[in-house]
C-alpha cells in the first residue's frame, strides 16, 4: 500500500481526536484578552543562573550541532543522580536513560515503541489529551479506568476488571494531570502487582514529582518487580519553570530503552542542544531551590482554590501539580465545556474542562480545572473578574 493507503490509515487511527482543547481555549484568550488559567505554562523564568548556562553554551560553539542520540553525557549523568538523589533510584547513564523533546515525546515514543496494533492500554481518566493520540497512532486500543471525582481514587476492582489477554501496557500519572491527585502508596501497590501478575509494562509520567503539597511522591519503579517492566518519564519544563525549552527524559532497563530510542529517533532525531547542559546543572541544585518552589506553588495553590470556594465552587483540592479542579454545578452550570467557552466572553478568565479527557464524558461534564502556576497578581486579576462576572 502507498503513502495515500499509510495517510488514511493514520487518519482514521486519530479521527475525532481534533484539535486540543488547549489550543482552542488559548485561541479564546487571545481573542478576548482574559487572563489564560488553562494551559499549564508559569508566567515567569526558571533561575536566572540556568538561563546563563544556556547563553554561555550558546556562544562557546560547543552546543550548537546536532548532540548525541541519548543526550550529552553530562545530562544523562545529572538525571542518574537526580533519580539516585530524590528516590534511591538507579539507572546507568549509558543505556538506561534516554534525553527527548519534552515528556510528550517520551510518551509518543515510548507508546509508539511498545505498542503494537490492537494492543490494549489501559489509561486513568481523565487522562492528559497526548496519551489518547499516542495510543492511536501506535495502533492500540485504549480502555480507560475512572478515577472518580472528587477522591479520583484508582479502584483496584476497576483496574483488574480492566485487563484481558491483549492489554499490553498501563500508562500511568503520579502527580496527576489534570486532577492534581498525588496516587497514595497503596494504590501504587494495586497497579505494580497487577502489572506484576499479568506481565503488564507501565510507562509513568512523573513530570511534576517536584510539585507536591501533600503525601508524597512515590516513582513507581521503586516498588518489587515494577523497575524491570517500567519505563519512568519526567522532564525539567515544570520543576524549573522552562516549559518551551523541551527537555525531558525517560528512565528505565536497557531493553525498554533501547526500543524508545528507536522510535524516538524518527520522531525528533535529537533536540535543544544548547539546554541540555544547562538543565544538567539544574538538576544539580541545592535541595533549598526544590523545596522552596514547592512552597511557592504551594501558596499559589491556597491562594486559588480560597479564591475559588469563596466564589461558590466545589473545589477539589490538589495534593500536587499545577492545577485545582471545580465542580460547577454550585454556580448553576451542568456542563463544563459549556461554561469554559462562556467564561472568556462572561469573565475574561480561561479555563479548561475535564469532561474532555473521558471516553465517556458523564463522570466529568461539570468538572473544569485551572491553572494557578501564574504572578500572585495575576491570579488576583482573575478572582476580581470572576468576583464581577458572578456576583450577582
Amino acid at each position: 500500500m502507498g503513502t495515500a493507503g499509510t495517510t488514511g490509515r493514520m487518519a482514521r487511527r486519530l479521527d475525532g481526536l481534533g484539535t486540543t482543547i488547549f489550543a482552542e481555549m488559548s485561541a479564546l484568550a487571545v481573542e478576548t484578552g482574559a487572563v489564560n488559567l488553562g494551559q499549564g505554562f508559569p508566567d515567569t523564568d526558571g533561575p536566572a543562573e540556568i538561563v546563563d548556562a544556556v547563553v554561555a553554551a550558546l556562544r562557546s560553539g560547543t552546543s550548537n550541532q546536532y548532540p548525541p542520540g541519548p543526550g550529552i553525557p553530562a545530562l544523562r549523568t545529572a538525571i542518574a543522580e537526580h533519580g539516585r538523589r530524590f528516590w534511591g533510584l538507579d539507572y546507568d547513564p549509558d543505556g538506561e536513560i534516554l534525553v527527548t523533546a519534552g515528556a510528550t515525546e517520551a510518551i509518543a515514543a515510548a507508546v509508539l515503541a511498545l505498542v503494537n496494533p490492537g494492543d490494549e492500554v489501559i489509561a486513568f481518566e481523565p487522562w492528559y489529551d497526548s496519551y489518547a493520540a499516542t495510543i492511536a497512532m501506535a495502533g492500540g486500543v485504549r480502555v480507560p479506568v475512572t478515577m472518580h471525582a472528587p477522591e479520583f481514587a484508582i479502584d483496584p476492582d476497576e483496574l483488574r476488571a480492566a485487563i484481558t489477554p491483549r492489554t499490553r501496557m498501563i500508562l500511568l500519572n503520579t502527580p496527576h494531570n489534570p486532577t492534581g491527585r498525588v496516587l497514595s502508596r497503596a494504590e501504587l501497590t494495586a497497579v505494580a502487582e497487577l502489572a506484576v501478575e499479568h506481565d503488564l509494562l507501565v510507562v509513568s509520567d512523573e513530570v511534576y514529582e517536584h510539585l507536591v503539597f501533600d503525601g508524597e511522591h512515590i516513582p513507581i519503579s521503586t516498588l518489587p518487580g515494577m523497575r524491570e517492566r517500567t519505563v519512568r518519564i519526567s522532564s525539567a519544563g515544570k520543576t524549573f519553570s522552562f516549559t518551551g525549552w523541551k527537555i525531558g527524559w525517560a528512565c528505565g532497563p536497557a531493553e525498554l530503552v533501547t526500543a524508545v530510542r528507536t522510535a524516538k529517533q524518527f520522531l525528533t532525531y535529537v533536540s535543544g542542544a544548547p539546554f541540555q547542559p544547562a538543565i544538567a546543572q539544574a538538576l544539580g541544585m541545592p535541595d533549598s531551590y526544590f523545596t522552596g518552589f514547592r512552597d511557592q506553588l504551594r501558596d499559589r495553590r491556597d491562594q486559588l482554590a480560597g479564591g475559588l470556594r469563596e466564589l461558590g465552587f466545589d473545589v477539589v483540592q490538589p495534593a500536587g501539580t499545577y492545577f485545582v479542579t471545580t465542580d460547577v454545578r454550585p454556580l448553576g452550570w451542568t456542563d463544563g465545556v459549556a461554561f469554559c467557552r462562556d467564561l472568556p466572553h462572561r469573565a475574561g478568565v480561561v479555563a479548561i474542562p475535564l469532561g474532555v479527557f473521558y471516553d465517556d464524558p458523564e463522570p466529568g461534564r461539570s468538572l473544569v480545572r485551572w491553572a494557578f502556576c501564574k504572578r500572585p497578581e495575576v491570579l488576583d486579576d482573575a478572582l476580581t473578574r470572576l468576583r464581577v462576572a458572578f456576583s450577582g
